[in-house]
């Protein structure tokens, strides 16, 4: 173990499966002892099945496996008062929260233009997408204020660059959660708290991490779902998928001491799919 995040510890959301088992994972192979949040069960209106419990325990055991102590949470991020209890309970034991990780996320209510969107279709991508990090950020930003540290890890997306015919909703929210990035940047910057977001590409859906985004994004596409890996393959500069590790990595560069003037920015991890 290089333990590069020795003595810190992280909040993960969306923590049961995909990109957040795979940071979950990569910050404990670094040593960090870490604070699981996830929904755990499904909910009304998102059209496929999201983390369970039994998931998000088991990343919790892969991560107990290296040695690292380890909190869960059955948190819905749209609920103050759930990231609040979660929070409280974190540094009662652990005394202090050094990153967090808003990973919780949602693709789908998607795939249609945007004048066939209901409200409350909208309202629950805002709510999940942007809302949810702003209440984490709200429960967690005032300790690291206090500390006189932290690092706070925006999952977004290259929607948050670009636009996707027929995403408006999850377009809207990525955009947005980038810019509470660089305004929380600038807010927490004297205070010694950094603030950046990671935007992936096309993540592969790998199997260890049970992960299923991109088929979910298929199938809102109507993209034949038993090709759509190559299908995405297509559209990238590097010719591959993005795989769930490389967003875990450059989560624990964003979180270590390495980044430390790291602020404000946002880092594709996208195969040069944004440079276009």
């Amino acid at each position: 173990m290089s333990a590069r995040l020795a003595g810190k510890v992280a909040v993960i959301t969306g923590a049961a499966r995909g990109l957040g088992r795979a940071c979950a994972t990569a910050f404990a192979r670094e040593g960090a002892d870490l604070v699981l949040l996830d929904v755990a069960c499904d909910l009304p209106g998102v059209p496929y099945p999201l983390g369970s419990a039994s998931q998000l325990d088991h990343t919790a055991a892969l991560c107990r496996d290296r040695g690292v102590a380890v909190q869960t949470h059955h948190v819905d991020v749209r609920v103050l008062a759930a990231v609040e209890a979660a929070v409280a309970t974190a540094r009662e034991r652990f005394g202090r929260i050094d990153v967090l990780v808003n990973n919780a996320g949602i693709a789908a209510p998607s795939g249609k233009a945007v004048h066939e969107i209901d409200e409350d279709e909208w309202r629950l991508m805002i709510d999940v997408d942007l809302s949810g990090a702003w209440r984490t950020i709200r429960a967690i930003g005032g300790l690291m204020a206090a500390q006189r540290s932290g690092s706070i890890i925006n999952i977004a997306s290259t929607a948050g660059l670009v636009g996707y015919r027929h995403f408006a909703g999850y377009v809207a929210a990525k955009h947005g959660l980038i810019g509470l990035t660089k305004a929380v940047a600038l807010d927490y910057a004297p205070l010694k708290v950094r603030v950046n977001a990671l935007c992936p590409g096309s993540v592969r859906d790998d199997a260890s991490v049970e992960g299923r985004m991109l088929s979910e994004i298929a199938r809102s596409l109507d993209v034949n779902v038993a090709e759509h890996e190559e299908t995405f393959v297509q559209a990238q500069p590097m010719n591959a998928l993005i795989e769930p590790e490389d967003v875990a990595s450059a989560a624990v560069w964003l979180a270590g001491d390495e980044s430390r003037q790291v602020t404000g920015s946002v880092i594709t991890v996208d195969g040069g799919f944004t440079a276009r």
